[in-house]
């Protein structure tokens, strides 16, 4: 299997485990009054995480059909052009918001999150819902998701792999929220004035995430294909 590959996936998903989802709000629901039980997060993390899975299936699925539609007309070395005309796409699209970002509060945006969090955050059922409203309202966002999607359907392991990995990357999306959680339980009253300046900052730098995630995404797409086309060495 290629270590580029598996190196670049690693890293996006670790992008993708910075989300509302999958760490904002798994944090505002370890500042909550009422503690949330154990089963109740892991429930929520993996109804995140098993969104995202199905999502990448779908995905996938998609791209794949369009590119053996285009089999007989797009050669590798073609798909590997486009992949990395998409990075630096991206990483051009994201010095076009640094220029233009528009001044402006992000504390509504975060507020409105962390109220849904106080009041879906009493039941097993509310917590599942709040899940899939994050993955949901994300679906437009999952440019680090849709950038591993793309590379495993341009790679050429099979279908069994690309699942797996697929997986993979869902369950290393929630680890930073499970460490967190398990500091919490450990060191709760030491950790807690750290999470409250965590969220803190999160309401203020949430918004430049628009900025850095097609950053970072652009170019681990573009590097990608650079080395498949042998103008660098892989990572």
């Amino acid at each position: 299997m290629d270590g580029t590959l598996v190196t670049t996936l690693a890293v996006l998903a670790l992008i993708d485990s910075t989300s509302v989802g999958t760490l904002f709000i798994p944090i505002w629901l370890l500042l909550q009054p009422k503690r949330v039980t154990t089963s109740r997060l892991f429930t929520y993390l993996m109804t995140i995480a098993c969104f995202y899975f199905i999502i990448g299936i779908a995905v996938m699925l998609g791209a794949a059909s369009l590119a053996e539609s285009l089999a007989g007309t797009l050669d590798r070395t073609t798909t590997l052009y486009i992949q990395l005309a998409i990075g630096v796409g991206l990483l051009a699209l994201a010095f076009y918001f640094w220029l233009k970002q528009q001044m402006r509060d992000s504390a509504d945006r975060t507020d409105r999150w962390r109220t849904r969090v106080a009041n879906r955050s009493s039941s097993t059922p509310s917590l599942m819902g709040l899940a899939l409203l994050a993955g949901v309202l994300e679906v437009t966002m999952m440019l680090p998701y849709l950038g591993a999607i793309g590379m495993l359907t341009t790679s050429d392991i099979g279908w069994s792999v690309r699942i797996l990995l697929l997986a993979a990357y869902a369950l290393v999306m929630i680890v930073p929220a499970l460490v967190l959680f398990a500091i919490r339980v450990l060191v709760h009253e030491q950790v807690e004035p750290w999470l409250e300046r965590l969220s803190k900052w999160i309401a203020k730098e949430v918004d430049e995430a628009t900025v850095w995630v097609p950053a970072i995404v652009g170019f681990l797409v573009a590097y990608s294909a650079a080395g498949g086309l042998g103008w660098i060495e892989p990572l």
